[in-house]
């Protein structure tokens, strides 16, 4: 397995870890500015003005948060303040979340950013103060007549250059939401802010070309439909080579059952690819073995959405392919991948945005055992996890467990299923069928109360890399303490973006903690065929530690 890099001359562990939260603050919260040049390493990039005229967004040009002149439109502000009126109207709940906030400070300690940092407008419930004093100032009379003392502040461009500071070190992950008493969803004011910030073209690139390439190409990384085949061709000699076995990938076949989408990043980073390869030899299995008819697509080669950290137009827009695959293809339904904003997504905003289903789609059913997955009657759409698990609660998948004992593995809850779905016992189902030795971190830190990766939400670029590790710290501590409590070596998740964020967190955190797919192992265990003998797992290392098989040898 391999694990992420640090760069060269970056603090060590200790130094950046040394974060004094009882710090007061210099200055106070209402004081905008920022210096974006002595912040480096702590802010994204912008987006490309190419991004932005293929999306049709607003102001493309080319600039840096360091500059002073952001090159903004004349008419501003008047863009921000009816884009907030526009949307205070249309939706109810941005309304009640900018009154009903007490600042109890429930949510305070929550934020992972805020741990790894010591900043206190990193603590949710003042990143949304942010927001919310300009609301006071614009949209209350109190506000209007008072201006400060009501907690209300004049929108000016530092507020503005505040706001692409703080609302893109979110990572819209919800933790703070489940410990708010009255059920404020930050990551639904982050989301509003990213809205308004776009009217006047502040976006960052590591969300607006994934956009601007899904738009073109049907996924993330501009993988044009006759790549998106010669990787997959590409993967399924892998597998061959590492576990001596060739499965069969089915792609843009009409009239199948099931139409299998899952995130691009499966297609194209390690350790991602792994998962994957797992994917292609469990249903090649249930092909062989109990007639599975299933295809991909070359067309809706992505699962993720990073619309969801653009806005809710964007969602859609992205979102909208998967369905017309499933109708042009003329499936059943749709499976899922191993993915964590694809779900929230799916599992959230698909029924009303891009709803009703296609009437050639059913309520799922497992073509194998006798279970209906009601919970998927609106979308038709079933979590990969949800559909193994399932299958080996049934026993239909022969599994060798000792396969896996090389390592010894705990679960991060991906926080998008874990909080937006609650997909929090099928995975540790599987995992626990696939490996004898399963470990669990501090129950604070795991299931409702999980800690980030550190990256999502379109932050997990490399320019960001002290912010994401300072946002890792939490999770990057958990896993540490079970790697010296049990010897923890294998950190498992199902989500595209910690497979591609998690790597470095844990080489920074918890050096000799690697990460895979829940059906990397999976694939590990299962037994293609009776009495098969396999020496190398899907990365092509040898199933047991070069030790152990010294000593069977003998």
């Amino acid at each position: 397995m391999s694990g992420g890099g640090t760069p060269k001359g970056f603090p060590t562990p200790e130094d950046l870890g040394s974060v004094d939260l009882q710090t007061t603050p210099l200055k106070g919260w209402m004081d905008p500015k920022i210096n974006f040049e002595g912040r480096r390493g702590t802010w994204s990039y912008p987006a490309a003005a190419k991004n932005l005229k293929a999306l049709k967004m607003h102001n493309p040009r080319e600039w840096s948060p360091a500059d002073e002149d952001w090159k903004l439109p004349k008419d501003w502000k008047k863009t921000i303040v009816n884009g907030m009126a526009d949307r205070l109207e249309r939706f109810r709940s941005f309304k009640i979340m900018m009154d009903i906030c007490v600042r109890c400070g429930a949510c305070s300690d929550k934020c992972h950013f805020f741990i790894g940092t010591g900043d206190p407008k990193n603590m949710p419930v003042l990143r949304a103060e942010l927001l919310r004093s300009i609301y006071r100032r614009e949209f209350t009379t109190a506000g209007k007549i008072l201006g400060g003392l009501a907690g209300g502040r004049e929108l000016t461009v530092d507020v503005l250059k505040e706001w692409y500071y703080y609302f893109f070190q979110c990572t819209e992950c919800r933790r703070c939401s489940v410990f708010c008493p009255y059920g404020i969803d930050t990551a639904e004011v982050t989301m509003i802010a990213r809205e308004l910030m776009n009217l006047v073209g502040l976006n960052i690139n590591w969300v607006l070309e994934p956009a601007a390439n899904c738009q073109r190409t049907g996924n993330h990384l501009g993988i044009e439909p006759h790549a998106f085949v010669d990787n997959i061709d590409f993967f399924l000699d892998e597998i061959e080579e590492n576990v001596g076995y060739k499965p069969e990938v089915p792609i843009n076949k009409k009239n199948a059952d099931i139409l299998f989408i899952t995130p691009s990043g499966d297609v194209f980073a390690d350790p991602a690819i792994y998962t994957l390869m797992g994917y292609f030899l469990l249903f090649d299995y249930l092909k062989k073995n109990h007639g599975f008819n299933w295809t991909m697509s070359a067309y809706a080669s992505e699962g993720g959405n990073f619309g969801l950290f653009t806005s809710n137009e964007m969602i859609k827009r992205l979102n909208a392919k998967m369905y017309r695959e499933a109708e042009r293809l003329n499936v059943k339904w749709i499976l899922g991948g191993e993915c964590g904003h694809m779900w929230r997504v799916v599992n959230q905003y698909m029924d009303t945005m891009n709803g009703p289903a296609p009437s050639n789609l059913v309520i799922p059913k497992s073509p194998f055992t006798p279970t209906i997955f009601e919970n998927a009657a609106s979308t038709k759409m079933v979590h990969i996890t949800e559909f193994t698990a399932d299958l080996i609660k049934h026993k239909k998948l022969p599994l060798d467990p000792s396969r896996n004992d090389r390592y010894r593995v705990t679960f991060h809850d991906s926080c998008n299923p874990a909080r937006a779905m609650g997909l929090l016992d099928e995975p540790r189902y599987i995992l626990k069928n696939v490996c004898n030795n399963f470990f669990e971190m501090p129950p604070s830190t795991i299931r409702e109360n999980t800690f980030c990766c550190g990256g999502g939400a379109g932050l997990g670029n490399d320019e960001n890399f002290e912010m994401r590790m300072r946002g890792g710290l939490p999770r990057g501590n958990a896993v540490r303490y079970v790697q010296e409590q049990h010897g923890v070596n294998v950190l498992s998740c199902i989500c595209a973006i910690d497979k591609a964020t998690l790597p470095p967190v844990c080489d920074y955190w918890a050096p000799g903690v690697e990460v895979a797919g829940v059906h990397e192992l999976l694939a590990n265990a299962l037994v293609i065929k009776k009495g098969e003998v396999r020496e190398n797992n899907l990365r092509g290392e040898p199933l047991k530690e070069e030790s152990e098989a010294t000593e069977g040898e003998e």
